[in-house]
């Protein structure tokens, strides 16, 4: 099997690139988990020498407080943290560094306080009298910052990557647009010129009336009209094309025996119309196109023996035409890409007849293109989904 495609090797830099975004994200995580638990570690020590000048300030000794104005200061330091003061009871006495218009509010400090009871263990303050006093905290505003902040980074970093990506994808498909397009304009172009040589020399084979020229002459004429309709095709890739009421089943059964008399003799192409005459808006030389590839694609797939079933049916506001052979099947890892260009499972071609594909259902029709069921050594189905036509 040969794979004509850099679709692999973009998948594997694409999971490069994730897992290391995925290993930037955990180290800094990581790094700064650890600022966050010496932060911790400095509040904790702060808020027990907190206790510490408290207890101190309240314990004077012959009349005299010990370093009054040195733990008064200290204290006045400590104006990030919020803290409360409780007894026995858990009755709040004091607390600190909690806003006024947040301490007003009704069962505001008391939900705090439950909150600090989860977040940390109280620090006892033991009193004159066998009185023991406890100082609950809750982490300061920096070190809620500081613990969020990684998954705020990598979510922004996040959000940059996939608008980055969503921008080069659409610079990406705009260009491939542009050079499909360009690309089946000049063909149709390059396709004029012999063709009309070709008609003018059929013209001169006829005036010269020879009978043994006849069945050649009709032959010759056969392939112009292949030629133009080939033309007519590429010259509708990148305009709008002209989308007519057409009965699914009669068109398909055009197009299938067109293709009967071109595939080999153990191939058995079948039809099977349970659509009761549905109606979608199409355009014809364009949709024929779409069935020839597939209907080549499974002659290919079957090796020139086997049989294609073509079942078209519909079901509330959609018809359904699925394209059924019993050929070799398409390999798991094929499946979801085999539309990309580049990407097939024959030894020679390009990989851009299912691309083709898609984008004239797709793109142009408004319809559905995917790989309903593959299995191996069993065959395919490609089901293509269409809107059924509504009369104004």
């Amino acid at each position: 099997m040969l794979i004509k495609s850099i679709y692999y090797k973009k998948s594997y830099w694409k999971l490069a690139l994730l897992l290391i975004a995925m290993v930037l994200g955990a180290l800094s995580i990581l790094y700064t988990n650890r600022i966050v638990k010496d932060i911790e570690r400095e509040e904790q020590s702060k808020m027990n020498m907190f206790a510490r000048a408290i207890k101190e300030l309240s314990t004077p000794i012959d009349g005299v407080v010990i370093n009054q104005n040195f733990l008064l200061d200290y204290i006045r330091t400590i104006d990030n943290i919020p803290v409360i003061v409780v007894d026995d009871s858990l009755k709040i006495i004091e607390y600190r560094n909690i806003a006024e218009k947040k301490a007003n509010r009704k069962n505001y400090l008391m939900d705090l306080l439950e909150v600090m009871r989860a977040q940390h263990a109280p620090i006892s303050m033991p009193l004159e009298g066998g009185y023991t006093n406890y100082i609950y905290y809750s982490d300061s505003d920096l070190l809620y910052q500081l613990r969020y902040y990684p998954y705020f980074q990598i979510g922004v970093i996040g959000l940059f990557l996939l608008v980055s990506y969503l921008a080069f994808h659409m610079a990406r498909n705009y260009e491939q647009d542009f050079v499909w397009v360009g690309m089946a304009k000049e063909t149709a172009h390059q396709l004029g010129t012999p063709i009309s040589s070709l008609m003018a020399w059929v013209e001169y084979l006829k005036v010269l009336g020879r009978e043994e020229d006849g069945e050649m002459i009709a032959e010759i004429e056969r392939d112009i009209q292949r030629l133009s309709t080939i033309t007519d095709r590429f010259g509708k890739i990148g305009s709008i094309p002209k989308l007519e009421p057409t009965n699914l089943g009669e068109t398909l059964e055009t197009s299938l025996a067109y293709m009967r008399a071109r595939v080999p003799s153990h191939v058995k192409v079948t039809l099977d119309d349970q659509s009761e005459g549905a109606m979608v808006a199409l355009n014809k030389p364009l949709f024929d196109w779409v069935v020839e590839n597939l209907a080549k694609n499974a002659v290919d797939a079957m090796e020139g023996f086997g049989e294609i079933v073509v079942r078209v049916s519909q079901k509330g506001a959609n018809a359904y035409i699925d394209f059924i052979d019993t050929g070799k099947g398409i390999p798991a890892n094929l499946v979801k890409s085999i539309f990309k260009p580049g990407i097939t499972t024959k030894q020679r071609g390009w990989g851009l007849g299912l691309t083709l594909a898609k984008r004239i259902i797709e793109n142009y029709h408004r319809g559905k293109i995917f790989v309903k069921e593959s299995k191996p050594s069993k065959g395919t189905t490609f089901r293509i989904i269409f809107p059924l036509y509504k009369w104004s």
